[in-house]
């Protein structure tokens, strides 16, 4: 069996990763992730996870490795990871009583096959009080998360429905990864 690596220096990843029961080390790829706007948006993530797997793969071509990132869309605008107190409000407020999705993409490499997919998730927010908004983005929770909020954090109480993978939402789609892990011969779980 290749010794697994996770291309990813997410808590979240880890914290998922570890449900799986799969031995595995964690080399952070440092890839700068710029997408391809020429791309589909599951293709401009599918190629920033590839991208990350692939920048760890180079030293690491005997091993398997899963690259992953993870967007959240609303009306066609990808909200990343806002910087500021003002871009948490704003991201906040335009997912306040509102459905936006979340896409999660990972790549698996190894010597023989490299493989990727996406897995797209609906979110439901309630409407959100202004007062709640600023609660919650004076938290720290809001600053290194897609869209700024995490589904098993605090925001999770603004969230009515989930279409999709709760996993996916929160960064990598575990059924999926899973599923291919026990292709390749890995017992999970």
């Amino acid at each position: 069996m290749k010794n697994v690596i996770l291309a990813s220096a997410s808590p979240r990843r880890r914290e998922i990763m570890n449900k799986l029961r799969v031995p595995y080390k964690v080399i952070v790829s440092n890839v700068q992730e710029k997408r391809k706007t020429e791309l589909g948006l599951e293709e401009q993530i599918m190629d920033i996870s590839n991208q990350k797997a692939m920048a760890v793969f180079k030293d690491h071509q005997d091993d398997l490795i899963i690259g992953a990132d993870t967007i959240v869309e609303i009306d066609g605008e990808v909200l990343g990871k806002p910087h500021s107190l003002s871009e948490a409000r704003e991201m906040i407020k335009k997912l306040s009583a509102r459905t936006h999705r979340v896409i999660t993409a990972v790549t698996i490499v190894t010597a023989e096959e490299t493989w990727s997919f996406a897995d797209t998730a609906y979110v439901t927010f309630e409407e959100i009080e202004d007062s709640e908004i600023e609660k919650y983005i004076n938290t720290k929770e809001p600053y290194d998360k897609a869209g700024g909020y995490a589904i098993q954090g605090w925001a999770s109480i603004f969230i009515s429905k989930i279409n999709g993978s709760y996993f996916t939402v929160m960064g990598f789609p575990l059924h999926v990864v899973a599923k291919k892990l026990k292709e390749l011969g890995y017992t999970v779980v």
